[in-house]
């Protein structure tokens, strides 16, 4: 299906969108719009320097391959809460995210970001969909990346797909870290989202949760700060599935294969919880 694209001259009010965000409660709808969003953007060195530093990442390095994501919140919360869009916001749960690296994310200036839907599929709690994100530059396509997502209480008219596990290499604990109570927040500040589950308990157990939960995406980044010597600057996919969440605060370990073209990891917490597994290959 060919997407519709709308550009916009300026970046979309966050506080706007989290408010339109928290007004709609229900499912519109069973099809996804054809819309897409693109507007280019201009990266702030300061914000990058402070996403650095809450994630992980050495000072003055190369910008990470999760920051793309903080560029294209705006745009991504516009979409997802326009009212051609059928679920309301609030309860999605984000399953998995895959990011590729077209050509190393050097010196940076402007940007263009693009977002879409695409891909709704059955699920056995719902429905799944993927919100596709493409940046390009000046030179072209730089960076791109897919977050499923899954909005429950959907139901359509297929089965769903069925599963297939790759084999795991043998993994071994490269380090492991304490997450702090208030990483949710410093997250928040740096990144802009401020979803109500990583911020307090209080605002966690409005949302099901008993203690704040770490946010995904700041798992996945801290995952590739650990993992600098290991992975190539360009020509690389990583694809994490997310599996139970981090409770603030909290201890986890990274564990690894070996360094090479392919590779995989997963973060565990006590007992051997599995929190998130992740892979990494080259571009096919």
């Amino acid at each position: 299906m060919p997407v519709n694209w709308q550009y916009l001259t300026a970046a979309p009010s966050l506080p706007a969108l989290y408010l339109r965000a928290a007004t709609r409660r229900i499912i519109a709808g069973q099809h996804l719009p054809d819309q897409g969003l693109r507007s280019w953007v201009t990266v702030d060195e300061r914000r990058l320097a402070a996403y650095r530093r809450v994630c992980g990442f050495a000072e003055g390095s190369p910008m990470p391959a999760t920051y793309p994501h903080v560029l294209a919140l705006p745009l991504q919360l516009q979409l997802l809460t326009a009212k051609e869009f059928p679920f309301p916001l609030p309860g999605l749960v984000h399953l998995n995210n895959r990011i590729r690296l077209l050509r190393p994310l050097g010196g940076m200036g402007n940007l263009r970001i693009g977002v879409q839907v695409r891909n709704l599929q059955p699920h056995v709690q719902g429905a799944t969909f993927d919100l596709l994100t493409e940046i390009d530059d000046a030179l072209g396509p730089l960076w791109e990346a897919e977050s499923r997502l899954l909005c429950r209480g959907v139901t359509l008219d297929a089965k769903p797909p069925r599963k297939t596990k790759a084999p795991v290499p043998p993994l071994s604990e490269l380090t492991h870290w304490q997450v702090p109570v208030d990483i949710g927040r410093r997250y928040a500040r740096v990144s802009g989202d401020y979803n109500p589950i990583h911020l307090t308990a209080l605002s966690a157990r409005l949302f099901g949760f008993p203690r704040p939960i770490a946010h995904g995406l700041w798992n996945k980044a801290r995952i590739l700060a650990a993992l600098h010597e290991h992975l190539p600057s360009a020509n690389i996919e990583i694809e994490v599935a997310f599996r139970r969440p981090v409770r603030l605060p909290g201890e986890v370990g990274l564990w690894v294969s070996a360094p090479g073209s392919n590779g995989a990891f997963k973060l565990s917490g006590a007992k051997g919880l599995e929190h998130l597994s992740g892979r990494w290959r080259p571009i096919a």
